[in-house]
């Protein structure tokens, strides 16, 4: 197994001098005044600190097995080190170096000799994960909007640790004036040994099932994909024990130095609660040699500028800060930050609506079309489901959820159960229906969610050119299949592909039995009968027969057996006119499309009557259903709110009970 190298020289053997608590003085720099005093003794033990406490390397066949045990790899792993390329970690720079390439699909190309560095073996004969990995990993992000909703993914599975908020913000790279992109969340932080699995690969700890994040692999990618260099501050507590750890993956870095295996400098404190300081943690030699790296190589030149990034984390929280970010080949930044305040584009795909006609202006301003461009659009349908106790903030605006079943019109709720084997693998409820813009749109396809995010925007399961499909739209979460690893797919499984089968049916199906409420012709008429007349998703209640003929305009199918043995059930929904309504209504008016003409005909048998009875029971217990939702709301509103009047009344006991005992001990003395 492939292993990556992570510096972390943690060693008690030297002393120095103490730091400061969280705010230090701006005049004074502490790195400066470390590496001075430290920088010989560094140079001179420069091997035997490799040799024994140096930078760590993560061996997948020794590390995983200690990190599952719940300990460090600290003292284990750190004697496979090759010192070979460790020269120069104490030379501090006034600049940061920009990446080697700033176009990200040709960064991985090395045409400067660089990668003739790369050795594949080390004085223990261990395996490398050379710097160019970093690269030809992220390459699974195709689109860098997918790499921003990896990061965010981390925040919203913080939800469970009392996370409120994450905050997606342009910022400027305090070195170079550049831009860079800020993800911040107040979830539960990391602790060092987080840190670092954080900074590894194939670690992952989330054992939650509504966790989105599994593989351990998302932060990487993602950041990578984003930007040539990322750092990231967090801040834990746990059992009064406050920690706080800088970390920093730098491509740039890598690659400029020579590397030929990737290594992540860290530096970690520990809030002393009785002093009221900071204490360094794993050794303070160590301590300077990764700090003289995060220095050169980091926006911040100063150990002061860097703690002084936790001042708005709060007391438990992560920040995440990409830079050097990539462009794309017109040399232009992939991340277009000017053309909205409010939001992040990708540079260069806007349109100019107003130059449109506007048949083409409904399509391109549908959240389908701009969800691809804007990030504010496609946070907005990120997650199907979102707490109301958790915002997504956006430059500074706070994200509004967008249910996108509520674009459509003629809504039916189909249930599909897929078996494999004879066994129900999983079960999915679509909710399929009309684009209210139909028929002015050329849109159609599913919304795919996987445990809450959305995987899949939009999928036509349908050629774009079958006019079957046109204005068709569904939303469904699918948690009986895998996405892959950039969340932007699903696994090409058995049970996807019967998906995919189920889906390109249900298309047609609701189109040829319902393209007829919103003005196309109904070209074929269907003999309805008690045995094959009927709509193949519509049961026909035994003993009751009918041989009438009928338009596609036919009342609400209520339930289904499938022709490949599925089990399904379609539950309608009043949107605007219900189907049912429109066809009793208009017993004589005609739908017209490109001059011709198509009538309705009113249900008057008995069979019909009775699956409009059903359909008006089903109705009635969801409009139950749904009112006695609100309820719990509500109930859980006042909740709420007791529970902080609760804690505002403990909050002034305490302040009232302080100030007494001040009052007390005063008059004591």
């Amino acid at each position: 197994m492939i292993s990556a190298d992570i510096v972390d020289l943690s060693s008690d053997d030297e002393e120095g001098p103490d730091l400061k608590a969280i705010k230090l003085e701006p005049k004074v720099d502490r790195a400066v005044m470390l590496l001075k005093e430290h920088e010989k003794k560094v140079i001179i033990k420069h091997e035997k600190l490799n040799t024994e406490s140096g930078c760590q390397q993560f061996d997948g066949n020794r590390c995983s097995n200690v990190l599952s045990a719940g300990h460090s790899c600290s003292s284990i792993l750190d004697q496979v080190l090759s010192p070979a390329d460790d020269s120069g970690l104490t030379s501090p720079s006034p600049l940061c170096p920009a990446p080697v390439c700033r176009q990200f699909w040709k960064a991985g190309n090395y045409d400067d000799g660089v990668a003739s560095k790369a050795t594949v073996q080390s004085s223990k004969g261990y395996l490398h994960v050379h710097p160019m990995f970093l690269h030809s990993n992220a390459t699974s992000h195709k689109w860098t909007f997918g790499a921003i909703a990896e990061l965010l993914d981390n925040a919203v599975d913080e939800i469970h640790n009392g996370a409120t908020f994450v905050k997606v913000d342009k910022i400027l790279n305090a070195r170079d004036g550049n831009p860079a992109l800020l993800i911040q969340d107040d979830g539960g932080g990391m602790n060092p040994e987080a840190m670092r699995k954080c900074m590894s690969f194939g670690f992952s700890d989330k054992k939650s099932k509504s966790a989105i994040g599994k593989y351990g692999n998302g932060f990487k990618t993602s950041t990578m994909r984003l930007g040539a260099d990322v750092i990231v501050f967090s801040r834990h507590v746990n059992n009064r024990v406050s920690t706080q750890s800088i970390g920093l993956l730098s491509y740039t870095f890598l690659t400029r130095s020579g590397y030929n295996r990737i290594v992540v400098p860290m530096v970690d404190y520990e809030y002393n609660i009785s002093s009221g300081k900071l204490e360094i943690l794993h050794g303070r030699e160590h301590f300077a040699s990764n700090l003289s790296i995060l220095l050169q190589w980091s926006p911040y030149s100063t150990e002061a500028e860097l703690l002084k990034q936790f001042d708005d984390i709060g007391s438990h929280g992560t920040k995440v800060i990409i830079y050097n970010l990539w462009y794309n080949g017109d040399q232009n930044m992939e991340l277009d930050f000017d053309t909205d305040p409010e939001d992040i584009c990708i540079g260069g795909h806007t349109k100019k609506i107003d130059a449109l006609s506007a048949r083409k202006a409904v399509n391109e301003q549908h959240i389908a079309n701009r969800l691809q461009y804007s990030l504010r659009e496609y946070l907005s349908v990120l997650y199907l489901r979102i707490s109301e106790n958790f915002k997504i903030v956006l430059r500074g605006r706070v994200i509004q959820h967008h249910n996108l079943a509520d674009d459509l019109k003629f809504i039916e709720y189909i249930l599909y159960k897929p078996q494999t084997a004879g066994c129900v693998e999983g079960m999915v409820v679509t909710t399929i229906g009309f684009l209210k813009e139909a028929p002015h749109v050329d849109i159609h396809g599913f919304n795919v969610y996987h445990k809450n995010r959305l995987i899949m925007p939009f999928w036509r399961v349908v050629s774009y050119s079958d006019g079957r499909a046109r204005g068709v739209v569904g939303v469904l979460e699918a948690n009986f299949i895998e996405p892959t690893h950039n969340k932007q797919d699903f696994e090409r499984t058995s049970l996807f592909q019967k998906l995919e089968t189920r889906l390109k049916e249900m298309t047609r199906e609701y189109w040829d039995y319902h393209c007829g409420l919103i003005g196309y012709q109904v070209k074929k008429h269907i003999q309805v009968s008690a045995t094959s007349a009927m709509p193949s998703n519509i049961t026909v209640p035994a003993g009751i027969e009918n041989s009438h003929k009928s338009t596609q305009c036919f009342p609400v199918p209520v339930g289904k057996i499938g022709s490949h043995g599925r089990s399904e059930q379609s539950i309608p929904k009043s949107q605007g006119k219900s189907r049912e309504g429109v066809c009793m209504k208009r017993k004589a008016d005609a739908l017209v499309e490109d001059g011709q003409s198509v009538h309705t005909i009113q249900p008057k048998d008995q069979q019909a009557m009775i699956l409009l009875e059903q359909n008006k029971k089903l109705r009635t217990q969801c409009s139950e259903y749904e009112k006695r939702e609100e309820e719990l709301n509500l109930k859980v509103t006042r909740l709420r709110s007791d529970i902080q009047e609760v804690e505002l009344q403990i909050s002034r006991l305490l302040d009232e009970l302080k100030l007494f005992e001040a009052v007390k001990v005063e008059g004591i003395v």
